[in-house]
């Protein structure tokens, strides 16, 4: 029975792996193309940079002002992608609470020796946590767009 119940472990566990993958997937149909915007193709953004960059390499400037002066021009860019990257963090951080929810579920029932029904529970608590997550990524992609004034 012992091997029967490692080998349902076993099955959930690629189930639930296959779900997170499914995630990640998701998050890059959704938010590649924010991110690909910020880094390549934001023209305010990286126009405003690559001029005030330019203008930076002036004769009468020593190296160390010069360094100054292109990492003040990068302060719209990184802030951008710190925006993309910190929205990401709080999504990734909601997602782990949540799935950590599941395992402290399914931890629970095991130790109540209730292990069969806690595999099913485990596996429907995990598709529930991803399909609200993944549901949640064309939220948060229209609001990054929004906040950078991307039109689809």
């Amino acid at each position: 029975m012992d091997h029967i119940a490692a080998m349902e472990e076993l099955v959930v566990s690629d189930r639930v792996r296959q779900k997170l993958q499914d995630v990640n997937a998701a998050a890059q149909k959704y938010l590649s193309p924010v991110q690909d915007h910020v880094n390549f193709t934001h023209p305010c953004i990286n126009l405003a940079y690559f001029k005030c960059a330019y203008a930076c390499f002036d004769r009468r400037r020593n190296q160390q002002e010069v360094g100054n002066c292109v990492e003040n021009c990068s302060v719209p860019v990184v802030s951008a992608q710190q925006r993309v990257e910190n929205e990401m963090a709080k999504f990734q951080e909601r997602l782990s609470r949540a799935l950590m929810v599941s395992q402290d579920k399914f931890d629970a029932a095991k130790l109540q020796q209730v292990k069969s029904s806690a595999l099913t529970d485990l596996e429907s608590c995990v598709h529930q946590t991803t399909e609200n997550g993944i549901k949640t990524l064309p939220l948060l992609a229209e609001r990054l767009k929004s906040s950078f004034s991307i039109n689809n």
